[in-house]
């Protein structure tokens, strides 16, 4: 898209720009399945926004687990529950493709994302990014992830918001170790970008219009395409370890270098991921050890153990020994994923829950809602680490538990997201002591990724 003339795209989220595109060929194929269409022109737009799980827990009780709504514009089939992820995720027919499922929602903001990319094209530029991740680099952003996060410490504690205070910080560390360098003035424009970008997605209008959400959204990947595009040139002039060098010379299966813009494009999307998506999970998991001292006691041991005291860096080869950290921060990603809900496309008819899904069908699962299933976990509401013991997950529906997705898109940075979770709780838990400010329990936006409507206002007690 980087490359594309202006009027070409914006329009690239649209059927008529992509005629590749499966259709369903009318709404009326899909009369068959219960659901609702909601109001006239919003249909059930708002009310999912508003309340997603809600919703979908009313819909179920009411027409079962595969079910039709209307939002955006379209007529499209929910299928909820632990056998719907490992159909859609996995994917063993080749049945459901992200490019026409996210295309719709992401194109004008992240395209060529690996999210939104499909089967052949996928498995080629995932294996050439995957470079990225291999274990020496990962020891590289180890380091410089534990020097960045001792030295935003510093300046923590006391009456904070939390949420604002780790997205800058994940902003400034996924820049150190993905870009090699720290953001500087630019760090305040690129990170308003980013949150244009992504509420974007869920905008209302979908029209890059002036004054709108996805107008605001268009205008800051503008400027993530000329700064990224501008690094691309500089790094491959003079390539650094860190991990945007690596995808800047990162070669196809043919030896041939990945095009600037889709090196931006690829770029940007893991940019947003690696600190929007650990923003919020983090932002989960201390919400709950604020709210549940015990296991932030069992934590802050565990990273004395580990490390040897307070205030020490975690070390790469120690990451593994952090196995009640890993148990906690999948109980916060069950409690609430980073990306409640995920879209696809029906490329061919399938029968799924005794119902006839017509090839062209938008096709929505919903880990958040598996995830709250009492049937795969006792008391959903309850954090319980403990649900993420090795026989217990033996024991579980292996999709019963899916925040990073599955099959040939399972997430690429999910090591990285590990990695950078269990060193913010070591250089964290072993400085504060985590409280929640006086008050009401904080509100929580559910799309496009979660977050607390307040910031979440903790009480970092220095103890180191």
């Amino acid at each position: 898209m980087a490359s594309l003339a202006p009027d070409v795209a914006a329009n690239l989220h649209t059927e008529r720009a992509n005629p590749h595109w499966v259709r369903l060929g009318g709404d009326h194929k899909l009369d068959h399945i219960p659901g609702e269409d909601g109001w006239p022109v919003l249909g059930t737009t708002l009310m999912q926004l508003a309340d997603p799980l809600g919703f979908q827990k009313r819909m179920v009780d009411t027409y079962g687990p595969v079910f039709r709504t209307r939002s955006f514009g379209r007529r499209g089939v929910n299928l909820i529950g632990a056998d719907a992820n490992e159909l859609v995720l996995f994917d063993r027919d080749k049945l459901f493709s992200n490019e026409q499922g996210w295309g719709p929602v992401l194109n004008l903001l992240f395209p060529r994302g690996l999210m939104l990319m499909d089967f052949e094209a996928h498995r080629v530029d995932r294996r050439a990014l995957s470079i990225a991740f291999k274990p020496e680099p990962m020891r590289a952003y180890c380091g410089v992830l534990n020097s960045g996060i001792a030295s935003a410490m510093e300046n923590w504690g006391g009456r904070m918001r939390f949420y604002d205070a780790i997205k800058a910080l994940t902003l400034d560390t996924a820049a150190s170790s993905f870009l090699g360098l720290p953001l500087g003035p630019e760090a305040d424009r690129l990170n308003k970008a980013f949150v244009d970008m992504v509420q974007a997605s869920v905008g209302v209008v979908r029209k890059p219009l002036p004054f709108t959400k996805m107008g605001r959204g268009v205008a800051g990947r503008r400027l993530m395409v000329e700064y990224f595009g501008r690094l691309v040139r500089e790094r491959r002039a003079n390539p650094g370890q860190d991990m945007f060098s690596q995808f800047a010379l990162a070669t196809r299966d043919d030896g041939s270098l990945l095009p600037e813009d889709v090196v931006v494009d690829h770029m940007i999307f893991l940019m947003m991921a690696a600190h929007d998506t650990i923003t919020s999970s983090a932002t989960v998991l201390f919400w709950q050890l604020a709210k549940n001292p015990e296991w932030q006691d069992r934590l802050r041991a565990e990273a004395r153990a580990v490390t040897g005291g307070d205030g020490l860096p975690l070390a790469y080869e120690d990451l593994g020994r952090m196995e009640l950290t890993e148990m906690a921060f999948k109980e916060a990603l069950r409690f609430m994923p980073p990306v409640p809900n995920m879209p696809r496309r029906a490329l061919r008819e399938f029968e799924f829950g005794g119902f006839r899904i017509p090839a062209g069908t938008p096709v929505g699962i919903s880990p958040a809602a598996v995830h709250a299933d009492p049937a795969h976990w006792d008391s959903p509401e309850v954090f319980d680490p403990m649900r993420f013991t090795p026989d217990k997950v033996a024991s579980r529906h292996k999709y019963a538990w899916a925040p990073f997705g599955g099959g040939a898109h399972m997430c690429l940075g999910l090591h990285f997201a590990y990695m950078q979770v269990k060193l913010l709780a070591n250089h964290i838990l072993t400085r504060f002591e985590v409280r929640m400010q006086p008050g009401a329990e904080p509100s929580w936006q559910a799309w496009p990724i979660p977050k607390p409507r307040d910031g979440l206002r903790v009480e970092m007690r220095r103890i180191c």
